[in-house]
């Protein structure tokens, strides 16, 4: 597959570019600002700023990271590695939205999406992360039964993220038409969608990989604690 300079530094370019408005940080090291996904990125990943990012860290906090390998710096210990795949669409789209009954979720609806992330557990996720894209979910009356939405984003590039089903809920293909809808969207912005998902995630991964998803890149994904 043809390399994407972007997205192969996608979480970087996500913090440093399009969401440098919910972050904080200096132009080698930044985080999502508190509330929203917790997630560092670096400018390089081989020389990685830990001590510039400390008044913005709270001991205990944990974050996720991207390509990086080293050493723990002094000050923070390494909790979780693994790796994870980077997907992009390379798919057919349907001919029409196949969730229109799908809702938008909006800031009324935060405490649902982060009481489902925290059950399903996606991936990185606050109580603001429905703020940085669009978000879509059904529900069984006031109960949310899936969603699906975006996160991070660099020009012509657009993340689906946050892809939970209860599961009281399972079996209905309702993650599938939730990002299939998110596909058509961004397909008719312009924009090329990925997504990611653990190597240990074996079923997620196949379920993307026949929707006409395309394993990029392999990389190493950290959670690392400020002591």
């Amino acid at each position: 597959m043809e390399p994407i300079p972007l997205l192969d530094h996608i979480f970087w370019h996500a913090l440093n570019g399009p969401h440098r408005q919910y972050s904080n940080g200096t132009a080698q090291i930044r985080r999502y600002t508190q509330g929203f996904s917790p997630i560092i990125a670096f400018a390089d990943p081989s020389r990685p700023d830990f001590a510039a990012l400390a008044p913005w860290c709270a001991a205990g906090e944990q974050f996720y990271c991207d390509g990086w390998t080293g050493a723990a710096p002094p000050g923070w210990r390494i909790a979780v590695e693994s790796t994870m795949f980077r997907m992009l669409w390379d798919g057919p789209l349907p001919a029409s939205d196949p969730a229109p009954d799908a809702r938008p979720l909006g800031a009324q609806h935060a405490a649902a999406a982060l009481e489902l992330a925290a059950l399903c557990k996606p991936g990185p996720f606050g109580i603001r992360t429905i703020e940085l894209g669009d978000y879509y979910g059904y529900f069984d009356g006031e109960r949310l039964m899936a969603m699906s939405g975006e996160r991070l984003r660099a020009p012509g590039l657009c993340e689906i993220s946050g892809v939970c089903t209860h599961p009281d809920y399972q079996g209905r293909g309702l993650a599938k038409k939730l990002i299939t809808r998110l596909l058509l969207q961004h397909r008719q912005r312009g924009d090329r969608s990925f997504l990611h998902v653990m190597r240990a995630n074996h079923s997620a991964h196949q379920l993307y990989l026949n929707m006409g998803f395309k394993d990029y890149l392999e990389s190493t994904v950290r959670v690392v604690v400020a002591e």
